[in-house]
């Protein structure tokens, strides 16, 4: 089936704290896909009922969906049995991985059994008054979150009482991370290939949601100037984190660079899709401009519920 010959739903919004950027990452998708005159309609999500969203999506009488949602009932898996059960085509990850990159503890547990180095961490669900001693700095977080909601970088065993209790407005469950002290780099993963790497130079010193999405707040090298084996390596742990939660069709694996050791934070599995947004970038950077990912991400959807065992396919 070709792309001229369906129609395109584009789900976007949603009901987390990433509700913003998911209604830019996908206004960026409508209007890509309506300057190539493909039949597309934007949904917005306005709720997590399942039967409202079920029934919202339903009307629309589309052939495809887009996911476009960002944190929760859009990365968790949720949206994503919603509609195995109608059932209708979607791009992106299944219920599954989509439940192990948003829960950064489960995630971590993957990594360390495919033998990915990721940092040390704690698990905390109270306000953070007994934390034993630790080394700092630290970096605090919530367990479920994206977009650096709820993320602090502290310093010293004072600052952990504010750093838990903000991150707990975002989780119920905090995760207290060792601090890995080195070069800040992401990867864009399509098709099963790595695409080109993006060191990021942030102001100060996280990449914290107003270095995200702030044009000019961080400086992006991509490629990253990086020693061949060096970014080899670096590719490759990407493309192992990613396989190791079972993600598909495309994801954003965040890292750390020290002493030449890559350390992945985490995967996105559906990384954001804004004109600020590092995927893309990454994909740029491979030959890749922003009109071609997304009709690659949804070839890759409809050859998936047309032949679920034939692979995915990679036009790079």
């Amino acid at each position: 089936m070709e792309l001229k010959n369906i129609k395109v739903g584009v789900l976007a919004g949603g009901v987390s704290e990433e509700r913003d950027i998911s209604l830019l990452s996908g206004e960026q998708v409508f209007q890509s896909l309506l300057a190539k005159n493909i039949k597309t309609k934007f949904i917005k999500i306005e709720s997590s009922d399942k039967q409202e969203v079920k029934s919202l999506v339903k009307a629309a009488e589309i052939d495809i969906a887009f996911i476009a949602l960002h944190g929760s009932f859009g990365e968790d898996g949720k949206i994503q049995a919603i509609l195995e059960e109608i059932p209708i085509a979607y791009t992106g990850s299944g219920p599954e991985a989509s439940v192990l990159a948003m829960d950064k503890v489960a995630a971590k547990e993957r990594f360390k059994q495919a033998g990915i180095i990721t940092p040390f961490y704690r698990l905390f669900s109270d306000n953070g008054y007994n934390c034993p001693d630790m080394n700092y700095p630290v970096v605090v977080k919530p367990r479920f979150s994206g977009s650096s909601f709820g993320v602090s970088i502290v310093s010293d065993k004072e600052e952990i009482k504010r750093a838990v209790k903000q991150a707990l407005k975002f989780s119920k469950t905090v995760i207290i991370e060792d601090y890995v002290q080195g070069r800040e780099l992401t990867v864009g993963i399509l098709g099963e290939k790595p695409l080109a790497i993006v060191e990021i130079i942030p102001k100060g010193d996280y990449f914290d949601f107003q270095n995200k999405y702030i044009k000019g707040n961080s400086k992006f090298v991509v490629p990253a100037k990086l020693e061949e084996g060096l970014s080899e390596r670096v590719k490759k742990t990407a493309l192992t984190a990613h396989k190791a939660l079972g993600c598909r069709d495309f994801s954003r694996v965040d890292l750390k660079i020290k002493n030449g050791i890559p350390y992945v934070l985490e995967v996105n599995s559906i990384p954001g899709l804004t004109i600020n947004s590092l995927l893309p970038l990454s994909a740029s950077a491979s030959g890749i401009d922003f009109s071609q990912l997304i009709h690659l991400l949804l070839q890759n959807a409809l050859l998936r519920a047309e032949a679920p065992n034939c692979g995915e396919i990679y036009h790079g």
